[in-house]
């Protein structure tokens, strides 16, 4: 059963992930790295064909804007991939400085509004069922704008677009506690998503961007209400020390991915419906040899989650054992599934060691001889 569903998981990769990035102050320029989205989904490819479960791209409008959707959608299928989420952008251009959809100029409420029922018409074009949204908006002083009045038009638009959602498509709003806006930020919060995405209806659900909390804050009940009320759409996997800083997935506290992927699959909500995504930045580091370990991070809390006696620990919970219901929970996190989780590559094919894999194929090399002059993709300088 454990095997299974390790088998079963499916993970899918950010086609940003591939390209050059950055901090604030500088974007990092490395060798090989995609000059089309075409080239970012033979890079996505060596993923899925060393792990298994990464069987499809989020894409990014306008970074990955392309002629013809559908021929990049056969390009995917020609590969082993899927296109995934189409991910809205209404944060990088000089209309949007004072917000997008909750902008005070009409003008601009429009433009971004466009933008966001665009990305519907590719969805259609490209097959994916997930519209993921994340807003910059928000204001930076006390008195900016009026902060009820900036909900109302956040509302609308997001009426607009669930209107415009077809059968199996949905909308996942993200939230973010602060930047780039600093005074208010008009979707903070799980709350503030929830809301929304309640009033809306069942098509729209709440995306939980793992890095995108207060310190301290316990991610894992936020999961567990949500799926509790059916509203989690899926998560963006990251890892912060401060703030929003979109490390690896299991980087900062591999304890916390652990315990976020216990509820997940106590509440239930591992099934396809939930939507494991990527959303990260790989300033510094190899870009797929990272994704392959992101995911490879992802496979361990989930096979850590699933090692979880879960009779055992409803026994001591219903018994008031405070020290026996914890013991339950860490024997499964300080179990070694590094061996179970070769077992399982092995049976479906592949190599136990997905980084070693990659490593061998000579792609790295490959790429850095071959993607020679044009530009290389990424999301500013």
């Amino acid at each position: 059963m454990i095997k299974a569903a390790l088998k079963s998981q499916a993970i899918e990769t950010p086609s940003w992930a591939y390209g050059n990035s950055g901090t604030r102050f500088k974007v990092f320029a490395q060798p090989g790295v995609p000059r089309t989205p075409w080239e970012k989904l033979d890079d996505a490819a060596q993923v899925h064909a060393a792990t298994g479960v990464a069987p499809s791209v989020a894409l990014h409008i306008p970074w990955d804007k392309v002629d013809d959707y559908a021929a990049l959608s056969a390009y995917a299928k020609e590969r082993g991939l899927r296109l995934g989420a189409i991910n809205a952008n209404v944060f990088q251009e000089d209309d949007y400085k004072l917000g997008s959809v909750t902008n005070p100029d009409p003008a601009v409420r429009r433009k971004a509004l466009g933008h966001l029922l665009e990305c519907v018409d590719i969805m259609d074009a490209t097959g994916s069922k997930d519209l993921k949204l994340w807003f910059s908006d928000g204001t930076n002083y006390p008195g900016q704008d009026d902060i009820a009045a900036r909900q109302d038009r956040l509302a609308e638009a997001l009426s607009a677009v669930y209107e415009r959602l077809g059968d199996g498509q949905r909308m996942l709003l993200e939230y973010k506690l602060f930047e780039p806006a600093f005074y208010t930020m008009d979707v903070p919060d799980w709350g503030t998503a929830y809301a929304h995405c309640l009033r809306l209806g069942e098509k729209a659900q709440v995306v939980v961007d793992t890095g995108h909390h207060a310190p301290g804050t316990n991610i894992e009940f936020i999961v567990a209400l949500l799926l509790r009320e059916k509203k989690l759409g899926g998560f963006d996997f990251n890892s912060r020390f401060y703030a929003d800083d979109d490390l690896m997935v299991g980087a900062a506290d591999p304890f916390q991915l652990f315990r976020i992927m216990y509820e997940v699959v106590r509440g239930g909500g591992f099934v396809p419906d939930i939507a494991f995504m990527l959303d990260q930045c790989h300033n510094i580091e190899a870009k797929i040899p990272a994704i392959i370990r992101s995911v490879m991070n992802v496979q361990e809390a989930t096979a850590k989650a699933l090692l979880v006696d879960r009779e055992a620990l409803g026994a001591a919970q219903a018994s008031g054992d405070v020290l026996d219901a914890n013991a339950v929970l860490m024997d499964a996190y300080n179990t070694d599934v590094r061996p179970l989780l070769a077992e399982v590559r092995e049976e479906m094919g592949l190599d136990p060691d997905p980084v070693a894999a990659y490593r061998r194929t000579g792609w790295a090399e490959k790429i850095a001889a071959e993607r020679v002059g044009g530009d290389q993709m990424g999301w500013g300088a």
